[in-house]
């Protein structure tokens, strides 16, 4: 069996030391910052997360699916609030399907947990990576104010958006893409009631759509929500940003135009604005994804992207379980194989997975609220309905399914054009749940 070095301690980083770990290999996870399980690194900063059928799929086949169940919230639908405070709910599928929302900081302390009872795990925290030499997968980490040196057979940078083992692989013929959106984030932390219950549906996704920028929230386990404002880092002429919404009085103003039903629900909201950092958001596209056969990239590290699908977490899980069946095609001592394999399978459906989270967050700021996306919705969810074979809408292949990311996408724009033309109806406001409209989509199929 091999000997893994793993640059990164993160979401993904110790999920794939289970799954190395599992097949026998000797798994050794380095990460820069301390333990989260002693310290809250996430404090303040967090995104919460979803698990979706993939990252279902790659938890199950690590062996940890019933470890991370246990700390999610099932979630069903979105609801949106408009100014006035009235809801819409809108089902995230027509069979009630849910998506779990997680804390990032709770199931990187779990998982990091249950890598760590595999006797063949072990975990370095505060290990700085300095240097990667490609050739002999050898990694230099600082640590205490020294060097450790650590040489391995394989050497994977789960290191997240700005790795440092891709910087060194940038070094030679490497081509790399990085997108700041002009949205910037901050949490806000919605408490639940002190018996533990929620002060609004936690089965709910909840989104503020405002247009140009948005809040939305996720609920926790004890009845709160991590909550997260999106806005432009500036102003514009359509759209406040954070550096004008700034100041106590400001941000007081703010937060009562704009979502006046959220500070009864967070008396402290001003607090927490002012407190809590800003931080950016950025898309990563590169290739290649793995060199010499003794190194690669997985996760954030090879594809980072915004959080509006939410799948970031779980198009990482799914580079895991990829890379576990092709280990199980190509045997664990035939890694050039394998790593050229994955590479090649995985970049097409990471950049896919990055154009179709741009895509969400024009969705979830813009059109939730909008009666022609809605109308839109309910016209899919007929045809799924009568035509299961032939109608996928494509929130249900992202998220309840295995579809590649980049099969999705080319659906997605072709359900596009189709539904462009049915919306485009004469009265289809008021016939469309006639046979008319069942035609004319069936026809463009």
């Amino acid at each position: 069996m091999s000997k893994i070095t793993i640059v990164g301690g993160g979401l993904v980083g110790s999920l794939l030391a289970i799954f190395l770990a599992r097949r026998g290999h000797a798994v050794r996870v380095f990460e820069r910052r301390p333990d989260p399980r002693r310290t809250d690194v996430y404090a303040g900063r967090s995104i919460n997360l979803v698990v979706s059928h993939r990252g279902w799929t790659a938890l199950r086949a690590a062996g940890v699916e019933d470890a991370v169940k246990a700390i999610t919230v099932p979630v069903h639908a979105r609801m949106t609030h408009d100014r006035e405070g009235r809801l819409n709910r809108v089902p995230y599928s027509i069979d009630n399907r849910a998506i779990w929302s997680v804390s990032r900081g709770e199931l990187n302390r779990r998982l990091l947990s249950e890598a760590e009872k595999l006797p063949n795990v072990r975990l370095f925290f505060d290990h700085r990576c300095m240097d990667v030499d490609l050739e002999h997968a050898e990694c230099v980490f600082e640590h205490a104010g020294a060097q450790v040196r650590e040489t391995a057979d394989v050497v994977f940078g789960a290191d997240g958006a700005f790795s440092a083992v891709r910087g060194r692989m940038m070094l030679g013929r490497f081509t790399y893409g990085q997108e700041y959106i002009e949205h910037d984030y901050k949490e806000v932390a919605f408490p639940g009631h002190p018996d533990g219950t929620s002060s609004m549906d936690p089965h709910c996704l909840h989104i503020w759509p405002r247009r140009w920028f948005m809040l939305m929230g996720l609920a926790n386990l004890d009845g709160g929500f991590t909550g997260t404002l999106f806005m432009p880092h500036r102003a514009t002429a359509q759209s406040p940003g954070f550096d004008t919404v700034q100041g106590e009085a400001e941000v007081r103003r703010f937060f009562r135009e704009q979502f006046p039903d959220v500070e009864p629900l967070v008396p402290d909201v001003v607090e927490q604005y002012l407190r809590n950092p800003q931080s950016s958001l950025v898309i990563i596209r590169c290739e290649p994804w793995q060199v010499n056969g003794r190194v690669a990239l997985i996760g954030d590290a090879a594809h980072a992207i915004v959080p509006f699908y939410g799948e970031g977490m779980n198009a990482g899980y799914e580079d895991c379980k990829v890379l576990n069946d092709l280990l199980n095609t190509h045997g664990d001592d035939n890694w050039p194989a394998v790593l050229h394999r994955y590479a090649a399978m995985r970049k097409p459906n990471g950049d896919a997975i990055a154009d179709l989270s741009l895509r969400n967050f024009v969705e979830m700021r813009d059109l939730v609220a909008d009666p022609r996306f809605l109308l839109r919705k309910r016209i899919e969810g007929r045809i799924q309905a009568r035509h299961p074979d032939k109608w996928l809408p494509l929130y249900s292949q992202v998220k309840f399914s295995d579809i590649p990311y980049a099969d999705a996408w080319r659906e997605g724009l072709r359900h596009d054009r189709i539904m462009e033309e049915v919306l485009a109806m004469p009265g289809i406001e008021t016939k469309w749940e006639s046979e008319e409209v069942e035609r004319k989509v069936l026809g463009l199929l």
